[in-house]
């Protein structure tokens, strides 16, 4: 079958190979056939060594499609179902889970280190514990999440990762009040994600900060009131704050340069919300002093900062209401072949979401 392949960390670009197999299937496992999928930059983050990966590597997480075959003991699926992709399953079991926390549950990144790919040279691993730029996938079942009939495959492969992650970042970490004052720096697909979460909120005021102007024009038609380069960012928090800060600020490019922006805007007393992936030599600095006066409060949010499978829920919910805009999301469509493509809009910024379809 085809797939795309990254045969070592720090390549930029994929190789579209059709000797490549899924394995693993067995007890507790699904086959699934991939439809769509979507391109997160966490994934590029990955190839270029920023998010631990091993290689040589299949990319992709954000997918959905259909269940080929159910191996012994899978429950709740049969062959022919619609699924989307959950690359953070929830094991049901451990401290985090059974604490409600089921985001933290830490089963999935261990599926990270065993191949479910194999080529005539060797095994090949799934980004993830997923892989979902190729025709076939192997995971376990906790992975393959039903869909509802009138969810689109592309719709679902969005919900799998970007806008549940933007979402549950306003909604469930940040809880953002009404009438409150936001900003979003970092205005890709999750960031307009965080955007339509807060304006579901009711924020106010919702301020894009992004260096791309297309990004900026995008926020504007999901929800921010305003968007400003971020060489803008200072006159906005002045103009619209009076100097004091935003309630809520999100940051959603996973660097510490743009988390300290995100700090310095933040009003006192007001929350930071951490939502961008980054690297682990990349360390974020307050002193002790403006840490205590300022009570400001961090909030690192992962995969939505709460339970998926009823984030999942909550995202269709909203879409079918018209409350949220999914399709509009998706700015490119390419085909597995273009995947290079893909990846160079989405680095210049060209692209807020693409769309592969397979």
């Amino acid at each position: 079958m085809r797939a795309a392949v990254l045969h070592e960390i720090g390549q930029d670009k994929l190789e579209v190979l059709d000797d490549v197999e899924a394995v693993g299937f067995g007890p507790g496992k699904v086959k699934l056939r991939v439809r769509a999928t979507g391109l997160c930059h966490s994934d590029v983050s990955a190839m270029s060594g920023v998010l631990p990966q091993p290689a040589p590597f299949i990319p992709g997480h954000e997918g959905a499609g259909e269940v080929i075959d159910i191996g012994d003991g899978v429950t709740g699926l049969s062959a022919g179902d619609r699924v989307l992709v959950c690359w953070l399953p929830a094991c049901g079991t451990c401290p985090a889970c059974r604490r409600g926390q089921t985001q933290l549950c830490l089963a999935g990144f261990m599926n990270a280190g065993t191949p479910n790919f194999k080529r005539p040279g060797g095994d090949v691993f799934g980004f993830a514990g997923t892989g979902t730029f190729t025709e076939e996938v192997v995971v376990d079942a906790g992975c393959a999440v039903p869909i509802p009939d009138d969810v689109p495959f592309e719709i679902a492969a969005l919900i799998g990762c970007g806008v549940t992650t933007g979402l549950g970042a306003a909604i469930n970490t940040a809880q953002v009040e009404a009438g409150s004052s936001v900003a979003v720096i970092g205005c890709g697909g999750v960031g307009i994600s965080a955007i339509q979460g807060a304006r579901v909120q009711g924020a106010a005021q919702i301020v894009a900060v992004d260096p791309v102007e297309s990004r900026r024009e995008a926020a504007l038609r999901f929800g921010a009131t305003e968007a400003v380069a971020p060489d803008g960012l200072a006159d906005a928090k002045q103009r619209l704050t009076a100097g004091e800060g935003f309630d809520y600020v999100f940051e959603v490019v996973g660097k510490s340069v743009t988390a300290r922006t995100a700090y310095e805007s933040t009003r006192r007393g007001g929350t930071l919300c951490v939502v961008g992936a980054g690297a682990m030599d990349d360390n974020f600095q307050v002193n002790m002093f403006e840490l205590f006066f300022d009570e400001k409060r961090i909030l690192p949010s992962m995969y939505g900062g709460g339970d998926v499978l009823r984030s999942y829920e909550r995202a269709i919910g909203l879409w079918r209401a018209g409350r949220i805009d999914l399709e509009s999301m998706i700015t490119h469509r390419v085909q597995l072949a273009e995947i290079n493509d893909a990846i160079d809009q989405m680095r210049t910024g060209e692209a807020l979401r693409t769309c592969i379809e397979l």
